[in-house]
């Protein structure tokens, strides 16, 4: 429910002093800058559940209330009420490759039609909880880059435009032939030409940093990758390591240049070898350098080096759709790196719609009755088709963590690696007012109420009704 005031007068009798303050509180009403306070909810709030607190926001922006009072001497104009729902950050997904029939690596459409493509996933992806994403490109041409990454800035989300894009997650082409999956090996690269290889490959867009490029994938073993690492941490790009079946100590190369991410751990890379655990041996690495600041690390956890200090192994990505990686695997990793944890969905274009053939990076893809997404023709798995709301709750029910951690798979984790953790993936001060509430009276967590950017989403006609219904004016 949500309350906001209305002020109404019919006849007053004020000293000088009184008038003076309603003249302030008239001029505040009347401004657009409305403040909410959200009350009645269990606020997920430094890695616990809070009661008896609240939420205030003003302009997409969560404030601090004392300044109000003290200062303005303002009170909330809105009241939401959570009606003890749990109160939660928006969720974040690092690897979405498309959805409702449309791939971001699709380029033959006009510019327009990309565009429109484009805001139909963004706001599709709110009602699972999406509030911000990287939208991710597979392995293609330069020509393909060219045309499509401009189109996949970064820009705030909203209730118009949807989730938010973080920039985007450019998967390939510099990684292993024989760990391609549903990449085009015809377009795969080497980086022995240092920095100028991936600056060709990918076009202008790269040269401005994460201005447009959020993360990047590589695989170790190509030629010149593990060189470019610092030159793409320097622009301010997250490095990710998968598609490779490079062994663990050029797993380990990686990570001291800068790498910190493992992109959909357990596939796409060499299975794990008790003499050589290639990449999923850094989950176990207790020698890496302890790094010189928390920024795009994991918080430290019991199974880190050192409990007191960021921990050196990369965060990793998880497709929790019990398709991709067995549940045990899942536990396995879970235990062994705790806060290094990121749900991902790696969606491709048939999430959202029923079984059948679809396209993924040019290339036809079957999606079967238990949304597994493979290669036509093939056991080869091109990507999944769950929601972000279901890899966390199928991640709590794998790995038997608490509900806060595995939301803050979804929310804090992925922030904290991009480096974006003061304004999204939490409920601080500051950060950025994108909320779900989440409904977990069955024991099980479902999404209930979604706010980007401050402002509630309403999905269909009869949610607007419902929420109309809920909207009281008071005086």
């Amino acid at each position: 429910m949500t309350f906001c005031k209305k002020l109404s007068i019919t006849s007053l009798s004020l000293s000088f002093s009184s008038f003076l303050s309603l003249s302030f509180f008239l001029q505040n009403m009347s401004s657009p800058d409305k403040i909410y306070k959200i009350i009645n909810g269990r606020i997920l709030m430094k890695h616990k559940i809070v009661e008896n607190s609240y939420i205030w926001y003003q302009n997409g922006k969560i404030i601090n209330p004392q300044h109000l009072f003290f200062g303005e001497r303002r009170d909330a104009d809105c009241i939401i009420d959570a009606q003890g729902k749990l109160v939660v950050p928006g969720f974040i997904d690092i690897q979405i490759n498309g959805a409702y029939g449309i791939d971001f690596a699709d380029s033959e459409e006009p510019i327009e039609v990309i565009q429109a493509n484009i805001k139909k996933i963004s706001t599709g992806l709110l009602q699972y909880g999406c509030t911000a994403y990287c939208p991710t490109v597979v392995s293609s041409t330069a020509e393909v880059y060219e045309k499509i990454l401009p189109l996949l800035k970064p820009r705030k989300g909203s209730i118009e435009e949807g989730a938010e894009i973080l920039g985007v997650h450019l998967e390939g082409p510099f990684i292993s032939k024989d760990k391609k999956g549903a990449h085009n090996y015809a377009v795969f690269r080497d980086a022995l030409d240092g920095i100028e290889a991936l600056d060709t490959a990918y076009g202008s867009e790269l040269r401005k940093g994460n201005e447009a490029v959020a993360i990047v994938t590589l695989a170790p073993e190509v030629e010149g990758v593990t060189d470019v690492i610092p030159d793409l941490v320097a622009r301010g790009i997250a490095v990710s390591i998968g598609h490779s079946s490079c062994r663990i100590s050029q797993a380990e190369e990686a990570v001291i240049k800068g790498a910190t991410c493992i992109t959909h751990l357990f596939n796409a890379m060499q299975a794990f070898h008790h003499r050589d655990p290639g990449l999923v041996g850094l989950l176990g690495a207790a020698h890496l350098p302890l790094p010189d600041k928390a920024l795009h690390h994991p918080f430290p956890s019991s199974t880190s080096p050192d409990t007191d200090k960021p921990d050196p192994r990369p965060f990793y990505g998880l497709i929790c759709d019990g398709v991709h990686v067995h549940p045990n695997s899942i536990r396995i990793a879970y235990y062994s790196h705790p806060t290094g944890a990121i749900l991902v969905t790696d969606t491709l274009s048939a999430m959202g719609l029923p079984q059948g053939e679809y396209i993924l990076g040019g290339q036809a893809v079957v999606v079967d009755e238990r949304g597994g997404a493979y290669i036509k023709g093939t056991t080869t798995l091109a990507g999944s088709t769950i929601t972000i709301d279901e890899c966390i709750r199928n991640f709590q029910q794998f790995t038997n963590c608490t509900l806060v951690e595995a939301i803050e798979a979804a929310t804090l984790h992925p922030a904290r690696m991009l480096g974006i953790h003061r304004r999204k993936g939490t409920l601080n001060v500051g950060a950025d007012a994108d909320f779900v509430f989440l409904d977990d009276s069955t024991g099980v967590v479902r999404v209930d109420r979604v706010f980007v950017a401050g402002e509630e989403v309403i999905f269909d006609s009869e949610d607007a009704t419902s929420q109309e219904e809920n909207v009281d004016e008071t005086a």
